[in-house]
């Protein structure tokens, strides 16, 4: 799925959240993308298609992580995106709270190694895409 930068994207009625939310499944499924780089290529198409493709990158390292096993990549890519759209420290701190205490409450943790250690491996491309149509969701309500 690519669309020109300068149109916003058909959604064919679906909403924004859910065309997120799959899109950054795809992504991570593709094998192109891990977990973070997914995440922040959808907020990127999506919320700031002007933003140069080459800022994806900036996250390859979130990936399993952030190779500690520690802080899941696309939460951390979250955070990111949040603030490239925002551009607000105050809003991006604000929403970066209601990111991690949403994901704490739907996968117990924001550690990578502890949520794969308690799920099926399968877990990431799922959660990967629930974080996108999460961060969707909050955008569309700015």
């Amino acid at each position: 799925m690519f669309w020109n930068k300068k149109k916003q994207p058909s959604l064919d009625g679906m909403e924004i959240a859910e065309q997120c939310r799959l899109e950054a499944e795809a992504l991570y499924r593709s094998g192109k993308y891990h977990c973070a780089e997914a995440v922040l290529e959808t907020m990127r198409r999506h919320f700031a298609p002007d933003a140069p493709e080459g800022v994806v990158a900036s996250v390859s390292g979130f990936g399993g992580g952030s190779g500690s096993g520690c802080i899941c990549g696309a939460v951390a890519a979250g955070t990111v995106a949040l603030g490239m759209v925002l551009g607000d420290k105050k809003a991006t701190s604000h929403m970066t709270k209601e990111l991690h205490a949403w994901f704490k409450e739907k996968y117990g943790a924001t550690c990578c190694r502890v949520i794969r250690a308690e799920n099926d491996k399968g877990i990431c491309p799922l959660l990967t895409g629930e974080v996108a149509g999460k961060i969707a969701e909050m955008l569309g309500r700015q």
